[in-house]
């Protein structure tokens, strides 16, 4: 079969099985499989099985289960019910506040676990009743939960940088560097929407009656639930940026930290840490497979020429580079509507990376932009995986049409603050150039 049958034979086959439902993973490895043998034989078989071997050996994956068992173990050590206690007896006095307090936590827990599940299902558990008992207007509390949820994908230590990192061959250190402004600058921006939003319009968010206020020292009291948060993030972006210790390596200190948060808070068990491992299992097995089944997929995509037909097609357009980035950036968003972000990552990068090293983009930069887009596609319907986390603890009366309706603002403020990135790189890329990071 020819070369050029092969890849459109490919790409249509990704398209129609991926409209069945079925795993992403099992799609990738039997599309390469049936390529390989009916381009190769068999016998070609064999550099399947190396390129998994290679993937298995990599020292950079050993940090994905290491921070998802540090995020589960947090998720289950009551530091978040006591943040969310904090959170209220310091925003409840303000219009939006208990929103804008929300954003904060997330901020918080996104620092800490790096995984977008555990804080949009807390939040919605503890955050989402509190806001609507108070007379919040559903679809701004649901947004501010969904968007906030989605810090997680963009601010260290993320998985889903780890993932970028590791498939760009770029380093994890300053991937994570490189998370940090942007991430705080989406996390104003959210919040500062919302502010403004419920002082044009306060009853979206109404002040409750006045009651007995609450004491200095009771607030200043409370900020000891801030201590075991900074503690663990402190020891793993502090022993990354100092250099004391590589992102792997630093992953195992922020096990040994979630351990010992959970040990002080009195939730350290032999059951919690059985579903904590069981939960550690399950996510890192889905996301290994399917980079093997990426990985299979993308060797046969460059042996059969499809990389450097796209790259030749690139270098021959008379286009701006910045119309062709533009087109890249509507790919990924596109994709979102789709597939999960861990997917896109292994299925887009390999393609797109030596694009933007044509086009002379910092990969870095790049990455902070792929981030953002799968922020967007978190959010975005049918698709948005924090429409799910948070439909599964959606209290009755409230359906996913109002979800739908809170996410549309947040979009817009995610599509703002990408296209501000792209005018100013440097907001991105100047802490990841000034700090000395370790080897990745």
């Amino acid at each position: 079969m020819e070369s050029s049958l092969t890849l459109a034979f490919m790409f249509v086959s990704l398209i129609l099985l991926m409209l069945t439902g079925a795993a992403l993973a099992f799609v990738l490895g039997a599309i390469a499989f049936i390529s390989t043998m009916l381009l190769w034989g068999p016998s070609a078989l064999i550099v399947a099985v190396l390129n998994t071997f290679e993937t298995m050996t990599s020292e950079s994956l050993m940090a994905i289960p290491l921070y998802v068992l540090m995020a589960s173990v947090l998720q289950k050590s009551a530091i978040i019910d006591a943040l969310y206690d904090a959170m209220e007896i310091w925003f409840s006095r303000i219009n939006g506040g208990l929103a804008v307090g929300t954003i904060i936590i997330c901020t918080i827990l996104a620092a800490m676990t790096g995984v977008v599940g555990a804080a949009v299902a807390a939040m919605g558990i503890l955050a989402l009743p509190s806001m609507l008992k108070r007379g919040y207007y559903p679809p701004l509390a649901l947004g501010a939960i969904c968007a906030g949820g989605t810090l997680g994908i963009l601010i260290p230590p993320s998985i889903v940088t780890i993932v970028y990192a590791i498939t760009a061959q770029v380093s994890i250190g300053k991937m994570f560097a490189a998370g940090i402004v942007p991430g705080v600058i989406l996390a104003g921006s959210y919040s500062l929407y919302i502010l403004i939003r419920t002082r044009l319009n306060p009853s979206l968010a109404p002040i409750p009656e006045a009651g007995e206020p609450v004491l200095l020292k009771v607030k200043l009291t409370s900020l000891k639930s801030l201590i075991l948060p900074a503690l663990v993030i402190m020891g793993v972006l502090g022993s990354i940026y100092t250099g004391i210790a590589t992102p792997t390596e630093a992953a195992a200190v922020g096990v040994l930290g979630a351990l010992l948060s959970s040990l002080i808070t009195g939730r350290l068990s032999r059951v919690m840490l059985s579903e904590a491992a069981h939960d550690t299992l399950r996510v890192t097995a889905m996301i290994l497979w399917i980079t093997i089944g990426a990985r299979a997929f993308i060797s046969v995509f460059v042996a059969t020429g499809g990389a450097d037909s796209i790259l030749d097609f690139v270098q021959n357009l008379e286009a701006s580079r910045w119309i062709i980035l533009a087109a890249m950036v509507g790919i990924l968003v596109f994709l979102g509507l789709f597939l999960d972000e861990i997917g896109i990552i292994l299925l887009c990068v390999p393609v797109f990376m030596p694009i933007i090293k044509v086009l002379e983009f910092d990969p870095i930069w790049f990455g902070v932009l792929f981030m953002i887009t799968a922020q967007m596609a978190y959010i975005t319907p049918p698709f948005g995986y924090t429409l799910f986390y948070l439909k599964a603890v959606l209290p009755e009366g409230i359906s996913i049409r109002q979800v739908y309706r809170g996410v549309i603002p947040f979009f817009l403020i995610q599509v703002v603050v990408l296209l501000l990135f792209v005018l100013f790189p440097g907001v991105v890329t100047w802490l990841p150039n000034a700090m000395t990071m370790g080897k990745p």
